[in-house]
C-alpha cells in the first residue's frame, strides 16, 4: 500500500497536521528574503520603465534586458545570502542511540528516508516522511487534544518473510509515542487487478490485539527512543535539502 493511501486511511486531522507541519518547517530563520528580492526586482523593472525613451523597439528591448539583468543580480545576491545563513545556522544532530538496529538509507534530493533491517528471518522496511515535522514549538504535551500541534512523522512499516503474507503498518510517530493508524495484510497471490480485503480500522480491533501489535513493533525496534532520533534526523535532513535547493536556484540564475 502506498504512503498516500496509508495517510488517507488515518484520522481526518492527519492531513491538516501534515500541511501545517510542512509550512512551519520550511519557514527557516533565513526565510522571507526571496520574497523581498522578488518585490525589489519588480520595483527595479517598474522604475526603469519610466526612464525608457520612446525612440525605437530596439532601444526598448535593450533597456528591458538591462533591467532584467539588474533584477537577476539582485536575486542572486539574496540567494547567496540565504545559502550562507542556512549553512551557518546548521547544527549537526546527535548520532543514533546505542543499539539502534536499522540501516538508514538517505539519498540527497529525495524527501523520504528508508530504514531496513532483518529480524529472525523477517525483512523490515520503513519509509519515513517528514511532512508532519514542526520545529520551534513546545512539543511536551501528551494529551490527545494537543496531538494536532505536535511534531510527527508519517511512517509505513513493511514486515515480510518467506512463504507468508506481509504486514504493512501505517504509523504516526510522535517524539514520545507511536500511534498505529492502519494494518494491512498483503497476500502475494493477489494480483494488481484484484481488490483485496483491507480489514477493519485498527482502532476497531480488540484492545488486546492492538496492544499486541504495539508490542510486536516495539520488539522489532520501532519504539519511542528510535522515533525521537528520527525526528532530529529528519529536521537536519530538511535543513540540508533546503540548502541544496538554494544552491540549485543559484545555478539556474547564474546560467
Amino acid at each position: 500500500m502506498a504512503l498516500s493511501t496509508i495517510i488517507r486511511r488515518s484520522a481526518p486531522t492527519v492531513a491538516a497536521r501534515l500541511l501545517i507541519g510542512q509550512r512551519a518547517l520550511i519557514s527557516h530563520q533565513c526565510g522571507s528574503a526571496l520574497l523581498v528580492s522578488v518585490n525589489r526586482s519588480k520595483k527595479i523593472t517598474t522604475q526603469d520603465s519610466f526612464l525608457l525613451p520612446s525612440v525605437s523597439r530596439y532601444s526598448y528591448s535593450a533597456s528591458t534586458d538591462l533591467a532584467r539583468s539588474s533584477s537577476d543580480e539582485s536575486l542572486l545576491r539574496v540567494i547567496e545570502s540565504e545559502i550562507n545563513c542556512s549553512e551557518e545556522s546548521f547544527e549537526q544532530g546527535e548520532g543514533a542511540p546505542e543499539g539502534f538496529p536499522f540501516q538508514v538509507n538517505d539519498n540527497p534530493g529525495q524527501q523520504t528516508v528508508s530504514l531496513t533491517r532483518e529480524y529472525k528471518g523477517e525483512k523490515i522496511h520503513i519509509d519515513v516522511e517528514p511532512s508532519g515535522l514542526i520545529t520551534g514549538d513546545d512539543d511536551s504535551s501528551d494529551s490527545d487534544d494537543d496531538k494536532d500541534s505536535q511534531s510527527s512523522l508519517p511512517m509505513v512499516v513493511k514486515v515480510s518473510k518467506t512463504g507468508a503474507p506481509s504486514l504493512e503498518f501505517g504509523i504516526t510517530a510522535y517524539t514520545k509515542e507511536i500511534v498505529i493508524d492502519s494494518l494491512t495484510v498483503n497476500d502475494p497471490d493477489i494480483t494488481e487487478d484484484q481488490t483485496p480485503y483491507e480489514g477493519p480500522r485498527f482502532d476497531e480491533l480488540d484492545e488486546n490485539m492492538q496492544k499486541g501489535f504495539h508490542k510486536f513493533l516495539e520488539t522489532r525496534g520501532i519504539k519511542a527512543d528510535a522515533t525521537k532520533f528520527l525526528h532530529e534526523y529528519m529536521v537536519n535532513k530538511e535543513h540540508r535539502e533546503y540548502t541544496i535547493w538554494l544552491k540549485n536556484l543559484k545555478k539556474f540564475v547564474e546560467a
